[in-house]
């Protein structure tokens, strides 16, 4: 999958900021991003972070055959995977051009400088011999791989420890962490590349350039040091012509930028060191915050919750009393009163002293009518009891009038069939 391009106008706007000396994340031209290095719980895994780029290195050994022109020195071997998991443009089990110019690099910076002592991983010569073997994955590509690479890979080999062996006579035993205390490598100095990026034909320069950055740089210089000033490899790309005043001037800012390095690994270093021997938590992975979600997990308040009960009583009792006030409403300033000497701003019509009497006196009028229907329609109501049913009818006079006239259409229809029987017979 190929890289989105930048546009038009990500370009000039990236090109504007340069030339006013301005970086996207605030950084000035000489500044490198936030560097974090852990290790892991293996000797030789290392874990470094250099702003959002993500670079893991793992270091193994393993007993092989020396070559034959060089039969008491060990095998150093270098490999750079890059995955998709760090860019879409990455591709899985193809080496890109990018690949393959990491590997180029680093293998110089590392392997040719001679930083390790390859005569100390002879077992038997001509025979036995350590290949030790750095695996660098890219978790997260966001530019300047090359110098989150090399730091990995020395603080990995700084940190790797190899197993002992013992010869007795033709045979090599090769004794685990439990029966013998691992080995550390022998390290001469700790060579580490840095980065420049030109731009505009190398009149702005910047360290440590992120991968927007990358895209439009018209030149890479990259240039491994160590710590005594001594330059290891020097590769310039891009194809852009530099001066021997330029090369000086970045050669002194890497000499600078790889001392600070240099102690900040020196510092991981120590730490994970100290860690084990106390027997605390050590790794990458226990460093990391530990961001779970769970249920029954439950933040602790800063708030002291054990005297709030005495607390709040004391506040009650010394609380002072509040003056009782004439009238719950406070007129705001302007606003006119009702019933006072001001203007009423309300709209509504004020009653006179008279009109009110007069409805007062209606309203107490119509109450008394009320009440005296009521009691009317009280003694107005006949009960009726039935001797064989405990039950009680109340009815109304209208309800009387009707229940009487039922009966009276009754007993004049039951007459007549009594006289036609009586005949009948």
């Amino acid at each position: 999958m190929k890289e989105t391009p930048l546009s038009n106008c990500e370009r000039d706007f990236l090109l504007k900021a340069i030339q006013e000396k301005k970086r996207l994340d605030g950084r000035q031209t000489y500044d490198y991003r936030k560097l974090k290095i852990m290790f892991g719980t293996d000797f030789g895994c290392c874990f470094v972070e250099l702003g959002k780029t993500r670079v893991m290195a793992q270091v193994s050994c393993e007993l092989v055959a020396p070559k034959e022109n060089r039969p008491n020195e060990g095998i150093m071997f270098f490999n750079i995977e890059l995955s998709p998991m760090a860019s879409p443009a990455f591709e899985q089990g193809r080496q890109s051009e990018l690949s393959v110019k990491l590997n180029r690099q680093l293998e110089r910076c590392l392997r040719n400088s001679k930083c390790i002592d390859l005569e100390s991983l002879c077992v038997v010569s001509g025979e036995k011999v350590w290949q030790i073997r750095v695996d660098v994955h890219m978790l997260n590509h966001d530019g300047n791989l090359m110098d989150a690479a090399s730091i990995a890979a020395i603080a990995s080999l700084c940190h790797f420890r190899r197993p002992d062996v013992g010869i007795q006579g033709d045979e090599v035993t090769v004794y685990s962490p439990n029966e013998r205390d691992p080995i550390p490598l022998s390290i001469y100095h700790m060579p580490i590349s840095v980065s420049f990026a030109f731009f505009q034909q190398g009149t702005y320069l910047l360290v440590d350039p992120c991968e927007r950055e990358e895209r439009v740089m018209d030149g890479l210089l990259m240039i491994a040091m160590n710590k005594h000033r001594e330059i290891c490899s020097i590769q310039s790309s891009g194809g852009i012509m530099l001066l021997k005043e330029q090369v000086m001037r970045c050669s002194k800012i890497a000499s600078v930028k790889v001392s600070e390095i240099t102690k900040l690994i020196m510092k991981a270093l120590e730490n994970d060191k100290t860690a084990r021997k106390a027997g605390g938590k050590c790794g990458f992975a226990e460093s990391m915050p530990q961001e779970r979600i769970t249920a029954l997990k439950k933040d602790e308040t800063a708030v002291e919750m054990t005297d709030v009960t005495e607390r709040a009583n004391d506040i009650v009792l010394n609380a002072e009393v509040l003056p009782q006030t004439q009238s719950l409403l406070v007129p705001l300033p302007g606003m006119g009163q009702v019933g006072k000497d001001l203007p009423n701003s309300w709209g509504i019509e004020e009653y006179d002293q008279d009109e009110e009497e007069a409805f007062n006196s209606d309203e107490d009028k119509q109450t008394t009518m009320e009440v005296g229907e009521k009691q009317k329609a009280h003694e107005d109501v006949v009960e009726i009891s039935d001797s064989e049913e405990d039950e009680v009818v109340i009815l109304q006079p209208e309800a009387m009038d009707k229940a009487h006239k039922k009966t009276s259409s009754s007993s004049h229809l039951k007459e007549p069939a009594a006289s036609k029987k009586r005949h009948r017979k």
